[in-house]
């Protein structure tokens, strides 16, 4: 895998070998080069840490990376803090001569507990904060952060908790709605409707949703919104609309979705007429034995390095990681590689590069709000599988 995605050809051309090599984890360590146009990694540029840690630590190179993560909050989120501790070091060992130690802290899932991590890993050396996951604990994990100068990459995808130094690294759901939007305008479609959750998630995605139709030079025929239990109502309503609509969104999990559309389809929305969209929530294999799916749209990262992954970790740790997992292992390398360009790696001029990476889920890059932007496919779902419609793009459009 590599990192730095230029527009001049030359660079387009390594881009092109290095996002093919990132398709095979098990061979990356031959072909990755660190950060693209420096082929030749810089050599350290300091000794190896000697404060002593507190905690797990991965590796022992000379530049501490603190992995903070909800590891004691129970249930899911522990697990999810499991899986992501295994990809950051399923992601070192995959990184040749990796010159970066890995000092893994527990925030409790809380904000207090986000500042008390943070101001560990500050204490004892980082210079760089992967996490945490949850938006409540970036908050307290920022202050000390941003007094020490050092930038946070959370998986976090709260847009409240974002800044110049304090960067989203999780998957944003309004990009979900621009993509999807945008192709669904592409082939035609004027006239939209959604079913949304009604909560957070719901307002954020609606707002996007709106402005993407806007974009598009469509309509907003009708959104309705639902509590869970009402869901198969509200979706009628919409169906009931069918003959004044071409496309609905519908941008919950799985399960939920299928339902949504069920009941859509059975209110008038025929399958052939009305398109249905989804989310990035559809990336995931329930989405393929769902008949109700079957024909809808949806966008997602590149599928190519994220399956690779998973079969490393499925080997590596004898299970299926979940969605976000890859995360892990994927900011762990542009740690790596950020820290092969010599003296400061982690400053603005770096982290804010607006021809961005090239990692195992496509292209991203940050921007100066803390937002992110990924390079998105869209995939049309068949039984068993999905079918690529639009790839994702290999870099950034210039001026973009």
């Amino acid at each position: 895998m590599s990192w730095v995605a230029g527009r001049a050809p030359h660079r387009r051309m390594i881009l092109g070998f290095l996002a093919a090599a990132s398709l095979t984890l098990g061979g990356c360590a031959q072909n990755m080069s660190g950060f693209l146009g420096d082929p030749n990694p810089a050599p350290p540029t300091a000794p190896a840490p000697s404060a002593p840690t507190s905690g797990d630590v991965i590796g022992t190179g000379s530049t501490r990376v603190a992995l903070i993560l909800p590891r004691t909050a129970g249930g899911v989120s522990g697990q999810i803090a499991q899986e992501l501790k295994n990809a950051a070091e399923l992601g070192f060992r995959d990184f040749p001569g990796a010159d970066i130690q890995i000092i893994v802290k527990d925030d409790q899932g809380t904000t207090e507990g986000g500042q008390a991590a943070a101001q560990q890993a500050v204490g004892e050396g980082a210079r760089l904060i992967i996490g945490p996951l949850f938006g409540l604990s970036v908050r307290g994990a920022a202050t000390p952060a941003r007094a020490a100068g050092i930038p946070i990459v959370s998986f976090s995808t709260d847009p409240s908790v974002a800044a110049r130094g304090v960067y989203l690294f999780g998957y944003m759901p309004t990009q979900d709605a621009e993509r999807i939007v945008a192709f669904a305008g592409s082939q035609g479609k004027r006239n939209f409707a959604a079913v949304l959750p009604n909560d957070a998630y719901g307002a954020v995605v609606e707002g996007a949703f709106r402005q993407a139709v806007a974009n598009a030079g469509g309509r907003v025929i009708a959104v309705e919104k639902h509590s869970g239990t009402d869901a198969a109502e509200r979706a009628a309503a919409i169906g009931r609309l069918a003959g004044q609509i071409d496309a609905v969104f519908v941008p919950d999990g799985p399960a939920r979705a299928a339902a949504i559309v069920q009941a859509l389809r059975a209110s008038g929305a025929e399958a052939g007429r009305v398109t249905i969209l989804g989310s990035g929530q559809w990336d995931d294999a329930a989405t393929y034995t769902l008949p109700p799916l079957v024909g809808a749209w949806f966008p997602g990262p590149d599928q190519g390095g994220i399956s690779a992954f998973r079969q490393r970790f499925r080997a590596s740790y004898g299970r299926d990681p979940s969605r976000i997992a890859v995360l892990g292992y994927e900011a762990v390398v542009l740690a790596a590689g950020l820290v092969r360009q010599g003296a400061n790696p982690f400053r603005d001029e770096m982290m804010l590069r607006r021809d961005g990476f090239l990692g195992v889920t496509g292209i991203f890059r940050f921007s100066p709000d803390g937002s992110n932007q990924r390079g998105l496919a869209v995939y049309e779902v068949n039984s068993g599988n999905a079918r690529v419609l639009s790839p994702a793009p290999r870099a950034f459009a210039a001026g973009s």
